[in-house]
């Protein structure tokens, strides 16, 4: 099968959204201006370098209270701050229950009954308990082609480790056993990892 975007695929459901799997899921807490909290589940989402150490997410769509985007652009744009909290296995019902169309003026915090404390480097809320959480200064957002599709872009200033999830000097995914989105409504957990030295190594 091959088919071109602009004229479309002809299934029941878009399998671009299945294609490139699996995608990590950055669960994203903002802080707007007047305090209101924000918490939302982005799988357009990657650690982008490492000197300085910088993450991306994209927004896609926009609510109906709000002239463009989401409540976590609006936010950032009024702040220049983000938290991105690293999801496990163990987070899927509450990543899952914040992506729900709240009003703007609904903290999904308490809304979903998520813990939070405060992050050192940014005035923004983090997620309690999460496997590793990186505190971000935007640095652009960039307008993409089509309605509403934004890029954030982001430096780490601050990350916070869970000490169960550091074995002999080494951050291990296999402790919490990472979520990814897989497309439509399917996700992943990683559960079987391996070792594969590159060209050279030893």
């Amino acid at each position: 099968m091959f088919y071109t975007p602009a004229e479309g695929h002809g299934l029941p459901h878009n399998p671009l959204n299945a294609i490139v799997t699996p995608r990590p899921i950055g669960w994203i807490s903002t802080r707007s201006a007047d305090g209101s909290e924000n918490l939302a589940p982005y799988s357009f989402f990657n650690l982008v370098a490492y000197v300085p150490p910088q993450v991306m997410f994209a927004s896609t769509g926009r609510k109906p209270d709000r002239e463009e985007g989401k409540d976590t652009l609006s936010n950032i744009r009024e702040t220049g701050v983000f938290c991105v909290n690293i999801t496990g296995e163990a987070h899927l019902d509450a990543v899952s229950a914040s992506s729900a169309a709240f009003g703007r003026e609904v903290d999904e915090f308490e809304a979903t009954g998520v813990a939070r404390e405060d992050c050192v480097t940014i005035p923004c809320s983090r997620v309690v308990g999460t496997p590793a959480t990186l505190e971000c200064r935007m640095t652009e957002i960039v307008t993409l082609r089509g309605q509403n599709n934004f890029l954030v872009l982001g430096e780490v200033t601050g990350i916070h480790l869970n000490d169960a999830c550091l074995i002999e000097g080494r951050f291990s995914p296999e402790v919490f056993q990472p979520l990814a989105r897989m497309g439509y409504r399917d996700y992943a957990v990683v559960r079987d990892v391996f070792e594969k030295l590159r060209p050279g190594e030893s």
